[in-house]
């Protein structure tokens, strides 16, 4: 954004939010990507979603569990999710996102 771009917190949280659902949207139509792929090539996955709307939700107080968060972000229980659209990963796929998550750990100073 703009230095001279001043938008206030309040729409800054609106936009930011529906962004957020459209991603959502965007993901639970995309059933064909695969979360060790998103995470492979991305370093994110919708479970890693998942976790951060549970952590947002529990620094503001609002208890929601992991399958919950799950629901929300996968628009139906994870085990339906996975059952009718994840498929098995390949070492290809496990290798890559093995890269990406000790990528993940070196640019948070985690390793």
């Amino acid at each position: 954004m703009d230095k001279n771009t001043h938008i206030d917190t309040a729409t800054r949280d609106a936009i930011e939010a529906a962004a957020f659902r459209h991603l959502l949207q965007h993901l639970r139509q995309r059933t064909d990507v695969q979360n060790i792929d998103l995470m492979g090539w991305g370093g994110f996955c919708r479970n890693c979603l998942s976790d951060w709307v549970a952590e947002a939700a529990t620094a503001r107080g609002v208890a929601l569990d992991r399958e919950a968060a799950r629901q929300w972000v996968y628009g139906m229980r994870y085990d339906d999710y996975k059952s009718r659209h994840q498929t098995p990963a390949t070492p290809e796929q496990m290798a890559r996102m093995d890269a990406s998550v000790a990528r993940n750990k070196a640019v948070r100073g985690e390793g």
